[in-house]
């Protein structure tokens, strides 16, 4: 038998519906072959659901909620863990990492990862440990903010315990509500606080305190771990400010953050600056996940009309998206519109990307004060924060705004009696998840044309696509960091790292077999699954592998005014990436790809998918 080092080859089993509680094996060829965390949910899903990919509601009992940890949970510094099952946004598979003490506790009770099946009949939570496994009652949670909500399960386990939750906009299946830890950490990519919610599901809470599984070289390993500790702890200025350092830089010195919903990507408000921000908004400062040497976030406190906000940062992302692209400049607001969204369970990216989307079809004319039930403007705190509030508890337009912007935006075209592509070009969003708050049309940020157009995750600004395919610019490495699980601002050289896999797992993973076979492995299989797509949603990669119109329009504003991207280049460029890759013209992994990557089951699905684009 096959020693297993760094995992322990096996997954808590819990069906909501029946009430039944097993574990399932994990073979360590299986390991191997997807490393853990996005690899080896992909895997599960493909195994579990693929012939009838298509058929599965991303919000229907059929879905499994997967909470994974990685190889290296537990053991490389910082925390993170992976949530996944099929997208309601994308319909495909996204790998949504989240830093939560849970991933530790889910190790430290046995277990390399959770998989919830079925639905309850009632709000319930999952109690879990390395020797008990209980299925509660949430009904009196059921309702509750996230800042409540923690309060409330201090007080019904009579102490204070790793939990992963849901909040009002997960329990009403909002699409772009995200799955939420310790306040403010959020996997919020994917929409899977719907899933969560979709199984009347309110908080998994994990109580372990067992031992790790062993690894396979422990001198080597405490050697890496010092040498890595230190080199993560040196990175001082990202230390000192986070991601909060980008907030005023990325528009005032790349041109790349959003504005208005994208109609400019540059500002020059140095009040917005991340100097500014430390020195009147933080109240906690370093602020770390748990066993995290970077400690690169900060807890934010503001006060907007007498009630106080307390959040992260904000971190950029946040910031970006609930100030600029909403024309919000004041930091107490931005602040408490980041707040609000942590509390409502609300992936903030999405929730400013839909967001902006309403207010600038406000704006142009498209909605009307009967379509929303007050007016929308640019920077107005009261009207956004209303809107935040209505897409969390879908009411009114909130309701179709709860659908994430693309199926918003083809429901109003419908209501409005006008084409789809009139309102979809004001939608910045690629295979219906919102792009993160870095644009590519001056180059300066995101440098490569096809990173959201070309990814397997859409909109996901963590994991982009990027030539050449054997770097650390590509979607390979990303998938890679996914699945070991670990932080992106964690990670060190490809080199050191693998070492460190090596040491933990006693893999002896090279570069060649990362960027060759394992890695594309991944992307492979989830761009199959993204294919595939259904019910509700198909991608047609000639149409849909592509960028948001407003990228093809020109920067109105800044030093790189006047650029875009270019669809000439997008087109070379997604061919050379298809090819790199062992895809065809299309994107399809082509039959001599999937039979050298091993994954011969896939052979003839994708042949039908091929078929099928072929119109053959």
């Amino acid at each position: 038998m096959v020693q297993l080092y760094g995992c322990w080859g096996r997954l808590l089993s819990v069906d909501l519906t029946t009430g039944k509680v097993g574990e399932e094996r994990v073979p360590p060829a299986v390991f191997r072959a997807y490393v853990g965390g996005r690899g080896l949910a992909t895997y599960l899903l493909w195994r579990e659901l693929g012939r009838k990919w298509r058929e599965v509601d991303p919000l229907g009992p059929e879905n499994p909620l997967i909470l994974l940890t990685g190889p290296l949970t537990g053991y490389y510094p910082g925390i993170k863990m992976v949530v996944s099952g099929k997208s309601p946004q994308s319909c495909g598979v996204v790998g949504s990492a989240i830093s939560s003490h849970v991933a530790y506790a889910v190790k430290a009770s046995g277990y390399d990862g959770i998989v919830v099946r079925g639905a309850s009949e009632r709000p319930v939570y999952l109690y879990v440990s390395e020797d008990h496994v209980e299925i509660g009652d949430a009904s009196k949670l059921w309702g509750l903010g996230g800042f409540e909500l923690v309060q409330a399960l201090r007080r019904e386990l009579g102490r204070d315990l790793p939990s992963l939750y849901i909040g009002p906009a997960g329990e009403r299946l909002v699409r772009t509500a995200a799955v939420m830890s310790r306040w403010v950490h959020a996997a919020g990519y994917g929409g899977y606080g719907a899933v969560m919610g979709s199984k009347r599901l309110k908080a998994v809470v994990v109580d372990g305190k067992g031992p790790l599984p062993p690894v396979a070289d422990r001198e080597e390993f405490a050697k890496l771990r010092y040498e890595v500790i230190d080199k993560v702890a040196s990175r001082h200025t990202f230390r000192r400010w986070g991601t909060t350092a980008g907030l005023w830089r990325v528009g005032y010195d790349t041109s790349s953050e959003p504005v208005r919903n994208w109609q400019e990507e540059w500002h020059s408000v140095e009040g917005f600056s991340h100097v500014v921000i430390e020195r009147r908004y933080w109240v906690k400062n370093p602020w770390a996940d748990w066993g995290c040497p970077l400690a690169c976030m900060k807890v934010s406190k503001a006060e907007v009309g007498g009630r106080v906000y307390v959040t992260d940062g904000p971190d950029y992302e946040m910031g970006a998206y609930l100030g600029s692209n909403l024309g919000v400049f004041d930091v107490d607001k931005v602040i408490a519109l980041s707040s609000l969204a942590d509390d409502l369970g609300l992936c903030g990216i999405q929730a400013g990307n839909v967001v902006g989307f309403a207010v600038e079809l406000f704006e142009r004319g498209v909605l009307a004060v009967e379509d929303v039930g007050y007016e929308l403007r640019w920077g107005d705190f009261e009207s956004l924060r209303r809107l935040v509030e209505d897409v969390a508890y879908r009411r009114g337009l909130g309701a179709v705004l709860a659908e994430g912007t693309y199926r918003a935006a083809l429901e109003i075209a419908r209501r409005k009696g006008i084409p789809p592509e009139e309102v979809l070009k004001y939608a910045v969003q690629v295979k219906g998840i919102g792009v993160g708050a870095h644009g590519i049309r001056s180059g300066k940020d995101y440098p490569q044309p096809i990173a959201y157009a070309a990814s397997v995750q859409g909109g996901d600004h963590t994991s982009v696509a990027g030539l050449p395919v054997a770097s650390e610019e590509s979607e390979v490495w990303s998938a890679f960091l996914d699945s070991a699980v670990i932080c992106m601002f964690t990670a060190v050289e490809e080199a050191t790292l693998l070492k460190f896999l090596k040491a933990v797992t006693g893999w002896g993973l090279t570069r060649e077999e990362l960027y060759s076979t394992v890695g594309p492995r991944i992307l492979s299989l989830q761009r199959i699954l993204l294919l595939l797509g259904g019910p509700d949603a198909r991608w047609d990669p000639r149409v849909h592998d592509d960028n948001p119109p407003r990228f093809y329009e020109p920067l109105p504003t800044g030093p790189y005014s006047g650029s875009r991207a270019s669809a000439d280049e997008v087109k070379a460029k997604l061919a050379e990436y298809y090819s790199q890759l062992g895809w065809d013209e299309l994107g399809v992994p082509t039959a001599d790809t999937l039979r050298k990557l091993g994954l011969y089951d896939a052979v003839e699905v994708a042949e039908q998918i091929r078929i099928e684009l072929r119109g053959e």
